[in-house]
């Protein structure tokens, strides 16, 4: 348990100072000439503090023996350039910090998303631990590396001002400069412990959050809101909502009250020891064993080092806070590809022979069920294959599986008799296209939308002119106001623009349906088409119109066509039946209504929706 929970925090000492080193490395690369002045901004505030009281104290103790040297009125003239130096270096330390902060933050996102984007397949997406980790990496990465820079500095600062300081106040009384920074110690080992359980709370309240999100999105989306209102869901689910924030919000109550208790009483030591001291010089004092420059001197000397030494604490704390956040970061931006690479990847050709699964079993995780067991199948180029069997039978596993965004625990497929994973996976997937069930409705226009399945045509209208037509989108998409122009959202409007049907528009789901068949049918000549309940949203008379259009595109294509409504796949040159997980019946839609099996008690169930047959042999 303990090793895991170390595993999972990385917080030795090694693993946080290269966490520090990475956090300030990527704020000096993203602004090294503002950082550099923040640098020179934090020395002199650590410095100029102790000169002003220093000049101060010979000021005083000057005017009270009547002495003239040295001069008062540059003692004066020196307190006030030192006055006017910290009053103005805040407001451009503001500026250079604001500055480095908009730098950085195009640095880590590029540096989060990329490694996001690196990885090749689904798996961890799936995971919610993963995506737990992927939420407080995004949440560090716009904070962490810019709290981590600015906790050093300030720990360079206060550090400074300890130093010049305590140099002042070992002078006076070595044994009070003794105890003020013993008194320090207590506070800094409390502030690391608060940190720790703070970094600890926010990962077990993680599941929570998720929750949490998840509800509110239910109350504020479009896509929701007609179930919720219809059936009354608001105040269930806002009572959910309340539930989860009324956990987080105990689990984060717990930690204020651990560091209350434990940092009162500290607080009230570090008065008690100032006091004390105060009281110890005030006696010296009027015994004549101090001048009044001395007593300004050890009063500013007290509070500089109290103060500076808090402020280190602090920045520890704040700092230890930060790379343990910015760990999951770190872990995220290093991790790797959720798919292996083979070393020398083999190049893609163009389909010739075929796609092959022998043997393939694959489950979700290492104790889930198989929902593939054993798989045999055979994809002949230039053929068409359907993939038939009812809800969870793994027909959208093994389109996963395909395109290679899994890969099977055992068994194998191959790309004209070479595996899959000795193929460069990228270029794998630029010689396939799908629609896959659950498609996605970008918030972009409607010649984006489509223009996005091929980037290296999205530019091309005539292209995207023709796929639209393929997948009977044209005609829809030219009645817009803007035509191929139109934005396919409101999202992005606001106040009188968002009643502009100019400006954005909704579409229907089977219209949608037809966007996403297009962006599929960009990718002309690919090797693979798949399509997976590709008109699951449309009426029976735009079905049958894109059925069409989809069988005359396929004609000599490879392709695999999952669907529910079995008249859609009856034309495939070959049917494949899949069953909790295995294959039972193969072949063409004469033969398998011949045999009488699974497919033909399916097909005939659907028929007699339409002509009632079924129900009257069944009275029968």
């Amino acid at each position: 348990m303990a090793e895991t929970r170390e595993k999972r925090d990385g917080a030795g000492l090694t693993a946080l100072g290269g966490r520090a080193g990475r956090a300030v490395g990527l704020t000096w690369r993203a602004g090294p000439y503002a950082a550099s002045i923040n640098l020179v901004i934090t020395i002199l505030q650590g410095l100029v503090p102790a000169g002003i009281a220093s000049l101060t104290a010979l000021l005083i103790a000057g005017i009270q023996h009547g002495s003239s040297d040295p001069d008062p009125m540059t003692l004066v003239a020196g307190i006030a350039v030192g006055g006017i130096v910290l009053a103005t270096l805040p407001y451009l330390s503001n500026y250079t910090d604001a500055r480095v902060r908009r730098q950085l933050t195009l640095v880590v996102q590029d540096k989060l998303f990329a490694a996001v984007n690196r990885f090749g397949g689904m798996m961890r997406f799936e995971n919610p631990a993963f995506l737990d980790r992927l939420r407080l990496a995004q949440q560090a990465a716009m904070t962490a590396p810019d709290q981590v820079t600015g906790s050093l500095f300030q720990i360079v600062q206060s550090g400074l001002s300890v130093i010049s300081f305590l140099g002042v106040l070992i002078v006076i009384s070595p044994l009070m400069a003794a105890i003020t920074v013993v008194a320090a110690i207590p506070v800094l080992i409390v502030q690391i412990v608060i940190s720790k359980a703070r970094v600890d709370m926010m990962w077990k309240i993680s599941p929570r959050n998720r929750r949490q999100l998840f509800y509110q999105m239910l109350l504020l989306d479009l896509a929701a809101v007609k179930e919720v209102r219809l059936f009354g869901l608001g105040g269930f689910l806002l009572e959910r909502l309340r539930t989860e924030t009324k956990a987080i919000n105990i689990a984060e109550e717990k930690v204020e009250r651990k560091s209350l208790f434990f940092q009162t009483p500290l607080g009230a030591l570090s008065a008690v020891i100032a006091g004390a001291g105060l009281f110890w010089m005030i006696r010296g004092a009027v015994r004549g064993e101090f001048n009044l420059g001395e007593v300004s001197m050890f009063v500013a000397a007290v509070a500089g080092v109290q103060g500076a030494l808090t402020g280190i604490v602090t920045s520890i704390s704040q700092a230890h806070n930060s790379l343990l956040m910015f760990g999951h970061f770190v872990e995220v931006s290093d991790m790797e590809s959720d798919l292996p690479v083979a070393a020398d990847p083999k190049p893609v050709g163009t389909l010739s022979k075929g796609i092959e699964l022998s043997d393939v079993w694959f489950r979700y995780t290492d104790d889930g069920p198989w929902i593939l067991k054993g798989v045999d199948l055979s994809i002949p180029s230039g053929q068409s294959l359907a993939l038939v069997g009812l809800n969870g039978a793994g027909k959208s596993t093994m389109v996963k599986l395909l395109c290679r965004l899994y890969d099977p625990v055992k068994g194998s497929i191959t790309w004209d008799g070479v595996d899959i994973r000795e193929l460069d996976v990228a270029e794998l997937r630029t010689r396939i296209s799908a629609v896959f069930q659950d498609y996605m409705s970008y918030d972009l226009t409607a010649a984006e939308n489509i223009g996005v399945g091929d980037l290296a045509h999205i530019e091309d209208r005539e292209r995207i002119l023709e796929a639209a037509h393929k997948a009977d989108a044209h005609d829809k998409v030219s009645e817009l106001a803007r035509g191929y122009d139109t934005m396919l959202s409101r999202i992005f409007f606001q106040g009188e623009d968002n009643e502009d049907p100019e400006q954005g528009v909704s579409l229907s789901g089977g219209q949608w349906q037809r966007i996403a068949l297009a962006r599929a049918l960009m990718r002309a000549n690919r090797d693979l088409l798949i399509l997976d309940e590709p008109s699951s949203g449309l009426d029976a008379a735009a079905e049958q119109a894109v059925h069409d259009r989809l069988r005359e595109y396929r004609t000599g294509a490879t392709s695999v066509l999952i669907s529910h409504r079995l008249g859609a796949v009856r034309h495939a040159d070959r049917i494949v039946v899949l069953s909790e997980g295995r294959i039972i019946e193969s072949g063409g839609h004469d033969e398998l209504i011949d045999v009488g099996g699974e497919y033909a008690r399916l097909f005939k169930i659907q028929a007699a929706n339409y002509t009632g047959d079924y129900a009257e042999d069944s009275a029968g």
